[in-house]
This record gives structure tokens, C-alpha cells and sequence, in this order.
């Protein structure tokens, strides 16, 4: 269901909800017609993205993959193109951003409780986690017994950039595309640039920050909301999958600015697995970001 409504500034938004998030298209000024007709077009597009990758249906892509477990199937373009860049993820974090770690969920629940699951608990998982262990060259895969894919990872800046291309060839104003904070700019407003806030975790969702943004993506990711909490210690539900316990030391929250939402979440995620050393790595990477700690 589409919800329109005029913000400060002259701007409009089209509110809807999918990928258990709040989404929105934010435009320059236009007919409120036209503006509900391409946020139904943003909103469409990032409910199919929900119905074909998410884990949770029983008909989605995913689910039939899970079902395929140990048979050789040929798989669409649309993912053969998300498993390619999947295995691009894995091999340059050296394995730590890796979309067959889902049966850690198994013996993690990030409810905010301290209900840390015992060490052999997750020990036992580990022989189920490695894209390696796949065999997958495009379009063929072949999912082993008991091992899942999960894009929960990489799909909502995907649909972000996918729903952004869908505007640009539609949209004759400036527009944001923003799926649960992760968003992507066209161009400055014609009063100027978008403005954009940043949380600070634990702030009940105050922005602390503004930014002014005329172009490209925004991605954050954290552990504000999924959590447990254990003797002091905080286990953020950013896990390694190579030990399939929460990154030590890792920020609370980091955003990245790049030219794409994709490219904004990979970075913002690698920092996150990065733990103490997240602020050096997104220096090399040479990005605008911002670290909470």
C-alpha cells in the first residue's frame, strides 16, 4: 500500500514497506499522480527483488535452490548475476563476507537477550559455511547437502540500484531511492542537495549528522538492532563465518558513500567484519564514510 505525502521543502514522498523495512521515493515537485504511478513502479520492483531472493519464502528462487541440495541446476541470468558477484564478495574479503554463512542462524538469535549459544553449538555449523564448497560456474550450481544461500547480504542495495535504473529512464525530476536507509541520489533538488541523516546507535533513531548529497549511494550497516547482551559483553549479529562468532571489536555502525548502493553495502559490511581495523580498511579503499563506535 503507497502512502503520499509533501515533506518540508517541496519535496514528495511515496512511502511503502518491503524487505521488512521501511521504503520510500522522494522527488522534486511533479504531479502527485505521476509521482504515485513511479512509486509503484519503485515499490513493484523492490517486492519482486523480496519474492524471488528472499529466504523465507517457499517460492522463491532461494527456497528451490535449498530444495535442489546436491543436483546440478541451471539458474536464471538474474541470479547467476548476484552468485557471480556473491563469490566476488568472498574472494576479495579473503571469505569473511560469505552468503552460505545462514546456518549460523541456527545457533544465533540477535533478540537483544544474552542467550549467547554454546561454543560446540557453533563449532558443529561450520562444516556447512564456504562458498568454496559450492560448485558453481555460471548458470550451473550445485548446493550441498544442508547448506543454504542467503542474500540477505547484498539484496536491498541491489534492489536499491535496480529500482534507481527503473527511475532514471521514467523519472523527470530529481529523485532519492531510499529502502530502509540504504538509498541512492540522481541529482541535487533544484534548491539543492538532498539532505541526509546519519543515526548515532542509541540514539532512538535521531540523526546526529546531516549530509548534503547531489549524487550516489549511501549504505549503513550495524548492529543498533540486532544484538545480545551477556555480562557486559555485546555480540553484534555481524558474524565471521570462518568462526561463526560476532567480529570482536567491530564499530556499532559505519556508512559508506560510493557511486552505487551495492558498492556502498560491500564496503560498509567488509568494514563491519573488519572489526578494529575497519576505519584502516576503508582508508585504503580511499571512500567517504563515517565510523561510530
Amino acid at each position: 500500500m503507497l502512502e503520499l505525502r509533501e515533506l518540508p521543502g517541496n519535496v514528495l514522498a511515496v512511502r511503502f514497506s518491503a524487505m521488512a523495512s521501511p521504503c520510500e521515493l522522494l522527488l522534486a515537485p511533479l504531479a502527485r499522480d505521476l509521482a504515485l504511478e513511479l512509486g509503484s513502479v519503485v515499490a513493484a520492483e523492490a517486492l519482486r527483488i523480496e519474492r524471488k531472493f528472499s529466504r523465507y519464502r517457499d517460492d522463491s528462487v532461494v527456497s528451490w535452490i535449498h530444495q535442489q541440495r546436491g543436483c546440478r541446476v541451471r539458474v536464471d541470468d538474474e541470479t547467476a548475476l548476484l552468485l557471480d558477484f556473491a563469490q566476488h564478495c568472498f574472494d576479495i574479503s579473503d571469505g569473511l563476507f560469505d552468503v552460505t554463512s545462514g546456518p549460523l542462524r541456527r545457533a544465533w538469535r540477535f533478540d537483544g537477550s544474552d542467550q549467547v549459544p554454546a561454543t560446540e553449538d557453533v563449532a558443529k555449523l561450520l562444516p556447512l559455511i564456504g562458498f568454496r564448497k559450492l560448485s558453481w560456474k555460471s548458470p550451473w550450481l550445485e548446493l550441498p547437502p544442508a547448506m543454504e544461500i542467503d542474500f540477505g547480504g547484498i539484496g536491498k542495495e541491489y534492489a536499491v540500484d535496480r529500482a534507481y535504473d527503473l527511475m532514471l529512464a521514467r523519472c523527470p525530476v530529481p529523485f532519492l531511492v531510499n529502502f530502509g536507509g540504504d538509498l541512492r541520489v540522481s541529482r541535487p533538488l533544484p534548491q539543492g542537495p538532498w539532505k541526509v541523516g546519519i543515526e548515532r546507535p542509541d540514539s532512538e533513531r535521531r540523526a546526529v549528522m546531516m549530509l548534503e548529497v547531489e549524487y550516489g549511494a549511501l549504505a549503513t550497516s550495524g548492529d543498533s538492532r540486532r544484538f545480545l547482551l551477556k555480562e557486559g559483553t555485546r555480540y553484534g549479529h555481524i558474524l565471521n563465518p570462518r568462526t561463526g562468532w560476532p567480529v570482536p571489536d567491530a564499530p556499532r555502525s559505519v556508512t559508506v558513500a560510493a557511486s552505487s548502493c551495492t558498492e556502498a553495502g560491500l564496503l560498509s559490511t567488509l568494514a563491519m567484519l573488519k572489526g578494529r581495523n575497519a576505519e584502516e580498511f576503508l582508508e585504503t579503499q580511499q571512500v567517504r564514510c563515517w565510523v561510530f563506535r
